[in-house]
């Protein structure tokens, strides 16, 4: 990915500042903070932490599964793992920022030791080949336009036998999208996939796929229900500009057809 694939809210200089006066706002003591303290501010994807412990319950990890989460923005898929399984995780993203933020976390909540954050891109991960046994990637094809590329390198990070664990947001009925979106202030900023090409894409990598599962109804659900809630300090508005704007964007395309929600796990043949 390049630069100008990066959205402009993606490196706006203040996640870590923004964070961390949300989490004093919402009294929490940065002293003595619990993995489970960041989960309202910490899943940069569509239904938070739902999603991801959905995703989650479909792959078998262990304290010795080591896992690649790409595109791991600022950290929470990766804690999560690291917390709940004891498991090794490596994080990678485009976006320095959103690294350093989530080094600061990981230490913040004691997770030091079972998480290595790099600066990298997930159409060039610098691993050697077959060095992971679970490859996470949620929300993060909707910015890369080479999606060959894309899995072809989580296919080759794979070990043979592993999975690609994938919460994604695809293209539906091809009607126009509002923006800005969570990932994207414009068009120019987005490059979706119908579910059928994400699905071939998945599998031309060398992986079969074992799990396929439509979620938008329940997303939109989730969603709304987020939405409704009361103000608080904690949430992903903590860092994304204009967030309830992107949501509502998101939520209304989602409800009307013009965008799907793919849960997917393959298997690296």
């Amino acid at each position: 990915m390049t630069e100008t694939q990066i959205p402009a809210q993606y490196s706006t200089g203040v996640s870590r500042i923004n964070i961390e006066q949300a989490l004093i706002a919402a009294g929490k003591d940065l002293d003595r903070l619990e993995p489970a303290d960041l989960a309202l501010l910490e899943d940069f994807h569509s239904g938070g932490r739902i999603a991801t412990y959905q995703l989650v319950e479909l792959v078998d990890l262990t304290p010795e599964t080591e896992v690649l989460d790409a595109g791991t923005g600022i950290g929470g898929t990766a804690r999560y793992l690291a917390a709940r399984f004891g498991c090794q995780v490596t994080g990678v993203d485009m976006v320095a920022e959103y690294c350093d933020t989530a080094r600061w976390l990981n230490h913040l909540v004691d997770l030091d030791d079972r998480i290595v954050v790099r600066p990298a891109d997930v159409t060039e991960l610098p691993f050697a080949d077959a060095s992971f046994q679970v490859v996470f990637s949620q929300h993060v094809q909707m910015n890369v336009p080479d999606k060959d590329r894309l899995y072809r390198e989580a296919r080759r990070v794979t070990a043979p036998g592993g999975r690609l664990a994938v919460w994604d947001i695809v293209a539906g009925d091809g009607s126009a999208l509002d923006y800005p979106l969570p990932w994207a202030e414009a068009p120019e900023h987005t490059h979706l996939a119908t579910p059928a090409a994400l699905r071939t894409a998945i599998e031309s990598a060398g992986y079969t796929v074992e799990h396929w599962t439509d979620l938008t109804e329940a997303t939109v659900t989730t969603m709304r229900t987020v939405l409704a809630m009361p103000p608080s300090p904690l949430g992903l508005h903590a860092f994304v500009p204009n967030f309830r704007e992107r949501a509502e964007h998101l939520t209304d395309a989602l409800a009307d057809g013009r965008l799907r929600a793919i849960q997917a796990v393959a298997v690296a043949s």
